[in-house]
């Protein structure tokens, strides 16, 4: 049994390579692509958007469909709706329409899948495993799709048509290792007991920082790497230059997963997300220092990185405001924070770039980091720095 599961696992990690790849080589072109044949290039970033919008409206979908019918008809699924997602994107290119383009990547965010959360319905023990295949899943998907994305661009006469080509092969791999997929339907369980309302649950020092640092970590990490090829076009770098930042900046989103969560349970939550909201300061001032490769990439890097533990220490802090029978509640309504602040950074990071230049747009995330900054250390003053720890060791 034991053996079977860890096959199974594998294969869910190369599904999850698969989706990582498509993922990052949507990062590295969508907003190019829309600048490329968008009239009005402050629309540039609205295919990034149709992505962003296409996870959040499918997620509930396809989760109501595995639940029902199994993961491998939702793979299967959600892998044929990807693969017309990819083919309408490519026609869209050939045409230069915006328009279709955007629901092209709405579509394509159809394709989602996971891998640790299999291990804690069949196998708890495995957990760990499981996470580290899906994280060395996602560094590799981070250097392979912009290589893919580098040989691609100019595959076809419109610039990028062939890019989106590539992705009905990631799409047509994915379909066909989700027949292999032999796990049992999923029962997700409800835990039983009194239930707070939410703004009882959400006024809670802890929970409104967790959340806050959740959104806001997304929300800056994506306005800025949304529009960092960009900036890197306007100021004159070659695609691959943009591609290889963007590589980077996947390793530093990736790679930290590999020790944040022994980083929070011997140090704290609350320092965690100090460091991720320095290193986001740091990012930015790396990239008003100037414009050169380098600083374009270590920016991107520590970005990365900074993401990483604002998300990961309020996603831990968030488990020390509720109850059992109060998670779906609660996870929920970050998650809807989350989405609203990645939809919002992707749509108006085109046009505040195209506006104001990559500087203000730079200076006009550092209000946020701060928010939370503040947020964090008067709570870590009040409730004591290694509160935190204690809980997250114990969950």
């Amino acid at each position: 049994m034991l053996a079977t599961l860890r096959a199974q696992m594998a294969l869910l990690a190369s599904l999850q390579a698969l989706l990582l790849t498509n993922n990052v080589t949507l990062i590295v072109v969508n907003g190019l692509a829309g600048f490329s044949i968008a009239e009005n290039k402050a629309l540039a970033t609205l295919p990034v958007t149709g992505y962003v919008l296409g996870g959040a409206v499918w997620a509930m979908p396809a989760a109501a469909l595995m639940n029902r019918f199994g993961r491998r008809v939702g793979y299967t699924v959600g892998s044929t709706v990807a693969i017309f997602g990819a083919f309408l994107g490519w026609y869209a290119l050939t045409i230069k329409s915006l328009a279709l383009l955007c629901l092209a990547t709405f579509v394509c965010g159809s394709l989602r899948f996971a891998a640790a959360d299999v291990a804690d319905t069949y196998a708890p023990q495995f957990r760990a495993r499981a996470i580290s295949l899906v994280l060395a899943a996602g560094i590799a998907g981070g250097v392979v799709g912009p290589e893919i994305a580098k040989w691609s661009r100019t595959w076809l006469a419109a610039d990028f048509a062939g890019t989106y080509l590539t992705l009905v092969g990631f799409a047509v791999a994915s379909l066909a290792l989700a027949q292999l997929l032999r796990l049992p339907s999923s029962q997700v369980s409800t835990a039983s007991g009194p239930v707070r309302g939410l703004f009882q649950i959400v006024r809670q020092p802890a929970c409104w920082i967790a959340i806050l640092s959740g959104a806001i970590g997304y929300g800056v990490m994506n306005l800025l790497m949304v529009s960092t090829p960009l900036a890197m076009e306007v100021c004159k770098h070659p695609f691959a230059a943009a591609a290889l930042v963007i590589e980077w900046h996947i390793v530093g989103m990736f790679a930290p997963g590999l020790f944040t969560g022994a980083l929070i349970a011997r140090v704290g939550i609350l320092p965690v997300i100090v460091a991720g909201c320095v290193l986001m300061l740091a990012c930015i001032g790396i990239a008003l220092s100037g414009v050169d490769l380098m600083q374009f990439l270590v920016s991107l890097f520590l970005l990365g990185v900074g993401w990483n533990f604002m998300y990961t220490g309020g996603t831990a802090l968030l488990t020390t405001a509720y109850a059992p029978s109060e998670r779906m509640r609660v996870q929920g309504f970050m998650d809807a924070c989350v989405f609203m602040t990645m939809v919002t950074s992707s749509a108006s990071s085109g046009a505040l770039l195209y506006v104001q230049g990559w500087s203000v747009l730079n200076l006009l995330s550092i209000p946020f980091v701060l928010i939370v900054l503040v947020a964090v250390v008067r709570h870590g003053r009040r409730a004591g720095w290694s509160a935190g720890r204690v809980r997250w060791a114990a969950a």
